[in-house]
Order: C-alpha cells, then structure tokens, then sequence
C-alpha cells in the first residue's frame, strides 16, 4: 500500500511507521553509538553483513527515517543524508570518479559548485568540462573522453533558473554509458522527479525548500538503483575493497552497490555526517514540502508577471513566464509548477539594482534561498564573487543580476515592499 502512495501522503507519513504505543511523530535519536550483546553480531555489521546502526557517522534511527523518505518520494532505491548540500555533491562524484578521471558538468549551476568543480576537483585530480546545457547532443558529446565518469545537472539553474532538457541530457549519458547525476534542490521532488526522467543519481541541499524554513544546514544524494555499474567503466563498483576485505558492490548488493560504497566508504572516511536534530528538522519540513511547493510556485508566477510589466523592471527570467526561453521545456518537466526562484534587472544596472535592495524593508537580503521568507541577492557580488568574468558569462550572471527567491507570504505584501523599493530608486 505504501508504495501506491501519492507524493503528498509519503511526505507526511512515509517512511516513520509507529508501532503500537510508540511515538506518533518521529523521534530523535541523540545517541552516538548503539549496544550489541555480542562480538560476532557487532563484527557482521563492520563486514557489511547486517544492516543495522553502530555508529552515527554511518547510520543513526532518525537520520535513517528522513533518508529512506526522501529515497521513497524521488523514486529511488537508497539514500544518504550529509550534513551539508556540498558534501551531497562531494560524495555523488567521489564515489565513482577519482584522479585522472573526467566529468562534463552544465556550465550554470551554482556558484560552490561550480568552484568545487573547476578548483578542489581539479586540485584532486579530477577534469571538470562545463558546457552550455542548451547546447546540441552532438555538441556536449564532443566533449567527452574516455575517462568522463558522469554527466552533471541541476534541474533549475541557480541562479540563471534555466531548466534542463532531461531527454537530451539522458541521450547523452546514456550514450556514453555513464550516470546522469541530477541537483534537484530548488524543484523537489514536489515539481519533478528525475529518475523518472532518465536520472540515474539526484543530490540536494535540503537546507533550501526540504527544510524550508532556514533553520538547518543538510543534503543528500539519492541513487535510482537503474544504472549498470557493470560496464567496464567502474572498477572501483566491481573490482574488490580491501578495506572491506575484498567486498565487490555491484556484485554483492546490486542495485543498492552505489549507495553502500557512498556510506561504508566514504561516509565512513570523510564523516560528512548530519546531526540527527538536523535529520529530524528535515523530516519536519518534509511533511509540508508539496502544500509549500505549490504556494512558491504561484507567489513566484504572479511576482513574475509583477515585474514583467513594471517600467522600472529592465528584465525578468522565470520559466513559468511564456517570454521565458525554457518555457516550454518548463511546462513539459514541470508541469505542477515552476518553483519559487526568479531573476531580475532594475534599470540602471547594479548601482541601481543595489539601492533596490537596501530600499527593501520586509523583503531581506541573506545568503540564502528557497525557504518560507522571501529574500533577495546580487550573485556576481556575493555567491558568485569568487568567478572571474569570463566565469560569470559562462554561468550566465549578469552584473545587474537578482536573485528573488519568493516565499509564501502574501503576494500583494510582497508587491506593496517592492513598490516602495521601486520609488526609492528614482529619489
């Protein structure tokens, strides 16, 4: 039955099963380690023989319950929580490239990812190629080399919110034979599913709308469980473990051989572990993402529209607008709604652009996006400051650039603040 859940049902009761005179709403397990009666039993779950909890940086009970519903609401067959989006990334790529490998990544992703890439990844060993993703099939396979491992996306770009073409992106993976490793953060599975759309592994920042209220920092990295590891391409998923004597992990646990070399591998020696209060704060989250979802996704359409007809407004880009160049790749992917994310230009550029949003007074600037208070930033001089401008054109940020990430307040509010930061900058 529970399989046959709707997504709105599996959010609210997924995953957390209380048994009789058991807590209704899902614990928090604030515990490091955990007992065993015996040696051997303890020693099977070091061989990877029993699945059970032993240490917190590798499984904990509430951790465990937020990633299974997670896993259950994107479609996929494992997940791992991280205390951080970045580490989400970090673990996704790890797992299956390492120094003299190549990836092929959309040029217009976020700005920490896009320095991980092109930086700690290069520093690493491994060759990040970015490319336009409205680029040609041909065009992005040209690219690619022997030694490509995956190719890389976000579902909708930060901040360009451009939308990817999921067909061409999975042609080309799957042409090559590598994964399709898809950031989902700012769609949610609420708005779009990508393992249903030829994905093979979906990461997140769940501090942005799975948490959705700013309050905690998390990520996490989803595996479809519907790609054959066994290929040629991936040793480290068929070849033996010595550090786990000799365990090969698409030959010994199948469809779930990625997320277990993810956590007994490299959670185990990198510890991007969440706290479980985080764990259970994203659960909590979790259970009114599709009722948020939707109220982003009108507030940010109307805003949208707002701006669009406004004199002082120099341009808008949000998919759901029919001016909007993915508009139509918008409506096919996501179909429910276009998120709570736009960009926009004030006439008379950055300078002018900034008074805007120092004019701004219930509207706040933060370094954050996507959660229930609605807030503005100028990327070229904050999250994409580190780029050079050769970069910046190439992840499409423009100097006069702002982010809006729309929140569920009422939208005449938001219109009214904007109003008056509008007539400021004429003063």
């Amino acid at each position: 039955m529970k399989e046959n859940w709707n997504i709105e049902t599996q959010a609210v009761q997924g995953a957390y099963w209380p048994g009789n005179a058991e807590p209704r709403v899902l614990p928090i397990v604030q515990s490091t380690t955990y007992r065993y009666d015996t040696c051997e039993e303890l020693a099977k779950v070091f061989d990877l023989e029993q699945d059970t909890f032993m240490y917190t940086r590798l499984g904990n009970p509430t951790t465990d319950a937020f990633e299974k519903k997670m896993a259950m609401m994107e479609g996929g067959v494992g997940a791992l929580a991280t205390s951080s989006g970045m580490g989400a990334t970090v673990l996704a790529v790890l797992n299956i490239a390492k120094a003299g490998d190549s990836i092929l990544s959309s040029s217009t992703i976020y700005g920490g990812s896009f320095t991980l890439f092109s930086t700690t990844f290069k520093d690493l060993g491994i060759e990040v190629i970015f490319f336009d993703p409205d680029a040609p099939k041909e065009e992005i396979l040209a690219l690619a080399k022997p030694n490509t491992k995956a190719i890389f996306g976000e579902t909708i770009g930060n901040p360009l919110v451009n939308v990817i073409d999921f067909e061409k992106f999975a042609a080309v993976a799957k042409e090559l034979e590598v994964p399709f490793i898809v950031d989902n953060t700012f769609a949610t599975a609420a708005l779009c599913k990508p393992l249903e759309l030829g994905a093979n592994i979906v990461v997140y920042s769940t501090s942005k709308y799975i948490d959705g209220h700013a309050q905690a920092l998390g990520g996490i990295l989803i595996d479809g469980g519907n790609f054959n590891w066994d290929n040629g391409k991936f040793p480290c998923m068929t070849e033996p473990d010595e550090s786990y004597h000799g365990v090969r992990y698409f030959h010994d646990f199948g469809k779930n051989g990625y997320m277990v070399k993810a956590r007994a591998q490299l959670m185990r020696n990198f510890g991007f572990t969440p706290a479980p209060f985080n764990s259970y704060l994203m659960n909590l989250g979790l259970e009114t993402l599709p009722l948020r979802m939707e109220r982003h996704s009108e507030n940010a359409m109307k805003m949208a529209e707002y701006l669009e007809n406004h004199p002082m407004c120099a341009w808008v880009n949000y998919p759901g607008l029919k001016s909007s160049k993915y508009y139509d790749v918008a409506k096919k992917y996501l179909p429910k709604g276009q998120s709570g994310v736009l960009t926009f230009g004030v006439k008379g550029g950055r300078d002018a652009g900034r008074k805007f949003i120092n004019s701004l007074q219930m509207v706040a600037l933060v370094t954050h996006v996507a959660d229930v208070r609605s807030c503005v930033l100028q990327p070229a001089s904050t999250t994409h400051r580190q780029l050079s401008d050769e970069e910046l054109v190439a992840c499409g940020v423009s100097a006069d650039m702002i982010r809006f990430s729309v929140g569920i307040e009422h939208v005449q509010d938001l219109i009214d603040d904007f109003e008056q930061a509008f007539a400021a900058c004429q003063k």
